[in-house]
């Protein structure tokens, strides 16, 4: 059976019904048909599983740069990628803009309460900025005092604790009769969105919302 090669091939296409005795005759096959399942045909590459290729699917590769920031003027391939260059104050012509400023815009053009969460206080603190003291070094490592992680170094701690972890849950994902997800930064909100994990919107109309909504132009209509 071995030296006959009798045995029945096992090695499955993943996209039409041909089966191969090995694997690298099935790869010969699917690159020579494009039957990869996971497959892009335009740059010629196959992906481990289904997300990898939305992810690339979703790059500048193919999508360009065409999400502008108002300020300015960089370039941004997608929604939660400008979010962030916003909310982390990254943007050197707008300096005052944060996860706060932005949030409170937000908040004004949320009427309806669809993705921002109706907070009975909004606390001060929660805009402030952490300082690692020496006492934060347990004897072999940095250790942030609210969730225990460790740090190799005393920026790495303080670049940890003001960011966005430890920060209060001030959106919400706009299916609220199918997911309950919440998320501290209006970045992590859209890149749920932009995955389409809850089906609730496509990546497409994610870009053509969010960025009349960090400049203040559109009310929010998810």
């Amino acid at each position: 059976m071995d030296a006959l090669q009798h045995w029945a091939p096992k090695v499955e296409c993943e996209t039409c019904n041909a089966v191969f005795y090995t694997q690298d005759a099935a790869n010969r096959h699917k690159t020579a048909k494009a039957h990869f399942k996971n497959y892009c045909p335009s740059c010629d590459r196959w992906f481990q599983n289904e997300n990898n290729l939305q992810q690339h699917l979703r790059s500048k590769i193919h999508l360009g740069q065409n999400l502008l920031c108002p300020f300015c003027k960089n370039m941004y391939t997608t929604a939660s990628g400008l979010a962030h260059h916003l909310e982390t104050g990254s943007c050197t012509c707008a300096p005052n803009l944060n996860r706060e400023s932005i949030h409170d815009l937000v908040r004004r053009l949320d009427k309806q309460g669809k993705i921002t969460k109706k907070l009975l206080e909004w606390h001060a603190s929660d805009s402030g900025q952490y300082s690692v003291s020496p006492n934060a070094y347990n004897g072999s490592a940095w250790e942030c005092y609210i969730c225990h992680r460790t740090f190799e170094t005393s920026s790495a701690l303080s670049q940890h604790l003001n960011s966005p972890t430890h920060k209060q849950q001030i959106y919400h994902c706009p299916n609220v009769s199918k997911c309950r997800k919440q998320f501290t930064t209006l970045a992590a909100l859209f890149n749920h969105l932009e995955s389409e994990s809850c089906s609730y919107m496509r990546f497409e109309n994610v870009q053509r919302n969010a960025q009349g909504i960090l400049t203040g132009r559109k009310l929010i209509g998810f």
